[in-house]
């Protein structure tokens, strides 16, 4: 078990005196998805880069977990195609065996 001052970073004074510290964590429950949350980054400017999908994310009004996923993926300069790069497992229309000749 974690020690009370092993859970901090760091600490700092403000400019009352008070001290303020700054805690990590053990990372929390790792990237999930779900069709819901994915659908929020539908209309997404593709391609596009990690901080532009957080930006649009935000400004859309799309959930907080969103935002978090989009957070946790490791940003290298990547540029996503679609949500495909950034959820491998995305159901496409093959996935919901939707016959459209029988329409």
């Amino acid at each position: 078990m974690a020690k009370f001052h092993d859970l901090f970073t760091s600490c700092r004074k403000n400019t009352f005196g008070s001290i303020i510290y700054t805690a990590t964590f053990a990372k929390k429950n790792p990237m999930f998805w779900t069709l819901e949350l994915a659908s929020y980054l539908e209309e997404a400017p593709w391609p596009a880069t990690k901080d532009e999908l957080i930006d649009y994310s935000i400004r859309s009004g799309a959930p907080l977990d969103v935002v978090e996923n989009l957070q946790e993926l490791e940003d290298e300069g990547e540029v996503y195609e679609s949500i495909d790069d950034i959820w491998p497992d995305y159901p496409s229309n093959e996935d919901f065996m939707f016959n459209e000749d029988e329409y």
